[in-house]
C-alpha cells in the first residue's frame, strides 16, 4: 500500500501546513502511543539542495505526524491495554531524502512496517509535478496483517498448510493460533563492527542468501573493547523451514555464505 501528499512551495501553503502540524502533534501527545524518534537530518540523510530547508522540515514533520496517526488508527486497538510503541529509523531509498523506516513493537520485538521520506525533486519533475514538495510512503500489507491477526512469521503468508489457511474467514479479524512447526536450527555470527555497518544491511544479506529458510535475526550481545574502543556484535540467525526439517550440513553452507558476504559487503571482521 502506498500514499503521498503534495504541496506547492508558497508561503501560504506552508503556513497552513504548520498549523496542521501543530494540531496533529497535540492529538498525538494526548494519544496512547509512545514514539521513539532519534533520527537526524545530516550528511547521511540530508535535505535536498532544491528545497527550502524550512519548507522541507515542515513537510518532514507532517510526514511523521501523519504516519504516526495512521499507525495508531491501524494498530492502537491490538496492544492489549498497553501503549502502542512506534520507532523511527534513518534509512536510504532511491526516491526520497530524508528517508525513514518505521517499526512497531510486536510480540516482544520491533517489526518493520513501512518506508517513507520526502520525495526527491527529479522524481516529481519526471511526473510533471513542478514547483512542489511532497512526501511518500510504502507499507507492506503483510506487515499490517501480522499485527492485526497476531501472525508471528511473515513466511506463513506463502504457506499452503490448511492448519493456517482454515483459521481465517473473509471480512473477519481473528487471532492466529500457532501450530507445531519443524525444529529450529540456529547459528551465531560475531564480528567487529565497521563504520559503514547497519543492521538492516545485515538482515538484507541474510534474507537474500537464505530466502525463506531464515526465521529471524536477533542481536544477542554487544561489547565495546576497553582499549581499542572497537564494538563487537553477535547476532543469532534462526533457520527453520516451513515444510521440512533442515540438516546441519545445509545450514552450515548457508551460514558460511552469509559470513563471506557480510565480510565483503559490510567491511566487518568476523570473530571466531
Amino acid at each position: 500500500m502506498e500514499g503521498a501528499r503534495v504541496w506547492g512551495r508558497t508561503e501560504g501553503e506552508m503556513k497552513t501546513l504548520a498549523a496542521e502540524n501543530a494540531q496533529r502533534e497535540r492529538e498525538l501527545i494526548a494519544a496512547d502511543i509512545i514514539i521513539e524518534d532519534d533520527t537526524r537530518v545530516g550528511p547521511k540523510n540530508p535535505y535536498q539542495l532544491e528545497h527550502n530547508e524550512e519548507h522541507a522540515a515542515l513537510v518532514m514533520a507532517n510526514l511523521k505526524h501523519s504516519l504516526n496517526s495512521m499507525i495508531l488508527k491501524l494498530f492502537g486497538g491490538r496492544t492489549r491495554g498497553e501503549p502502542l510503541k512506534v520507532r523511527w529509523i534513518e534509512a536510504e531509498f532511491p526516491w526520497t531524502t530524508p528517508s525513514f523506516e518505521v517499526e512497531v513493537w510486536f510480540q516482544g520485538k520491533w517489526l518493520e512496517i513501512l518506508g517513507c521520506g520526502v520525495v526527491k525533486e527529479p522524481t516529481l519533475l519526471r511526473g510533471g509535478v513542478n514547483e512542489s514538495i511532497a512526501w511518500a510512503f510504502g507499507l507492506g500489507l503483510e506487515r499490517i496483517a501480522m499485527v492485526l491477526y497476531s501472525i508471528p512469521d511473515i513466511r506463513l503468508f506463502w504457506s499452503t498448510d490448511e492448519r493456517f489457511l482454515n483459521q481465517f474467514t473473509q471480512g473477519k479479524i481473528s487471532t492466529f493460533q500457532p501450530f507445531s512447526k519443524y525444529p529450529i536450527c540456529w547459528r551465531d555470527i560475531s564480528f567487529w563492527k565497521s563504520d559503514q555497518f547497519h543492521e538492516n544491511d545485515l538482515c538484507d544479506i541474510v534474507r537474500d542468501a537464505a530466502q525463506d529458510l531464515v526465521e529471524d535475526v536477533i542481536l544477542t550481545d554487544k561489547f565495546v573493547h576497553p582499549k581499542t574502543n572497537k564494538t563487537s556484535l553477535c547476532y543469532r540467525v534462526n533457520y527453520r523451514s516451513m515444510e521440512r526439517s533442515l540438516t546441519n550440513d545445509e545450514v552450515n553452507v548457508l551460514h558460511q555464505a552469509i559470513e563471506q558476504r557480510v565480510t565483503q559487503e559490510l567491511g566487518v571482521e568476523i570473530r571466531r
